[in-house]
């Protein structure tokens, strides 16, 4: 009996040595073997460290950038107009709700400034940025610029996340890119994509257009939100979607944080963006607009390389240097002009009661004018 209780330890001993080996070094065997017993196998992957990621994932930048966006939520008394007296008669008094907005902006400095697009915050009578973490607070307009549809808050908190603002001139066509927003009010979201065009222009969208394209989904509510790069830096501010059925069709544009950059610090000093205006209606070259000024070809079927004035403001600075319909602008400044995009951001570059030269094509000949430009007008977008 005393050898059969030997040999039973012994067995019991190794059995439990074998155990804690398969234990310690393969759990997933014993898992398994659980989930068997149980009617199912279900085959599951072993624990992976946190700061070890698959190769290709975008979680990095996504969790650097992501705590500097937050929602702005937006709200606008309706007006108090008087009601038809026989509406009223019939229907009673109507109750008329307040307007609400909803987009999203990033967080740029310790102090508490914001950056969004203009768009979101326009009109607004009260404006509430809500932060990942849960945080609210009332925003201050500092200024906004509706010609790059840009706009500067300020809030009063503390401990604040803030975004690092990335080197533009380094972006190039197929880099991959993150679009952060609250898109609809269903909370923040990250998608990604690439670049897929740079200084986008002439698209109708604003005055000043230097878009950077991306078909990382932007959607109703992304406006004003992030637009960052693999290393979770800001490269610029989502503004605008080319859509049909207002959702994302792979189009989406981008304001770039140099543009950006240069906007926040005339807000800050100012509380608005200061340019040159010259009072002129330009029109880009067209060969009908080159016969109808009867304008001379440089070479065998080539316009004139510039800019066509087809209308000049009465006592604006343009008519005061001598700048007629017909002109065409070739160079202001000493940099040459060839679209209406070009000469309105040279125009807005040149500083207010500063004379600069501008050199003209007329019938005769090029000739130099000199001219002192004003400052731009502000002019009220309608959305």
């Amino acid at each position: 009996m005393k050898r059969y209780w030997l040999l039973f330890s012994q067995w019991v001993t190794v059995f439990l040595a074998i155990w804690f080996v398969v234990a310690t070094l393969q759990p997933d065997w014993l898992r398994r073997a659980h989930d068997s017993a149980n009617g199912m196998t279900l085959l599951q992957s072993p624990p992976n460290a946190t700061n070890h990621r698959p190769m290709g994932s975008l979680s990095g930048p996504a969790q650097k950038a992501s705590p500097a966006v937050v929602s702005i939520n937006t709200s606008k008394a309706n007006s108090q107009t008087p009601q038809d007296p026989w509406f009223k008669f019939f229907y009673g008094e109507q109750d008329e709700p307040n307007t609400a907005g909803l987009g999203s902006g990033v967080i740029v400095s310790p102090e508490g400034h914001i950056l969004t697009n203009n768009h979101v915050i326009e009109d607004a009578d009260d404006i509430e940025v809500v932060l990942t973490d849960g945080r609210r607070a009332a925003a201050k307009v500092i200024g906004t610029d509706p010609d790059t549809d840009l706009a500067l808050l300020k809030i009063k908190l503390d401990k604040l996340p803030v975004i690092v603002l990335g080197q533009t001139q380094n972006l190039q066509v197929g880099d991959v890119v993150l679009a952060i927003g609250n898109p609809f009010g269903v909370g923040q979201t990250v998608t990604s994509g690439i670049v897929s065009a740079l200084g986008r222009n002439q698209l109708g969208i604003n005055t000043f257009e230097n878009f950077i394209q991306t078909d990382a989904a932007i959607n109703p509510g992304n406006s004003g939100g992030a637009l960052v790069d693999v290393n979770g830096h800001l490269m610029g501010v989502n503004t605008a979607i080319y859509s049909r059925s207002g959702g994302n069709m792979g189009i989406g544009f981008a304001i770039p944080v140099s543009t950006a950059q240069q906007v926040m610090q005339d807000l800050l000093k100012d509380g608005k963006v200061t340019r040159g205006w010259i009072g002129v209606e330009p029109q880009d070259m067209s060969p009908e607009l080159a016969e109808s000024f009867q304008l001379p070809k440089s070479g065998q079927n080539t316009l004139p390389k510039g800019v066509v004035i087809t209308g000049v403001l009465q006592n604006g600075p343009a008519a005061k240097a001598g700048i007629r319909p017909g002109d065409v602008i070739v160079k202001v400044g000493g940099s040459p002009v060839s679209n209406v995009s070009e000469l309105l951001t040279q125009v807005a570059a040149l500083k207010p009661g500063t004379p600069t030269d501008v050199q003209i094509w007329r019938r005769q000949g090029e000739t130099n004018l000199r001219i002192t430009p004003a400052e731009r007008p502000s002019i009220k977008k309608a959305r």
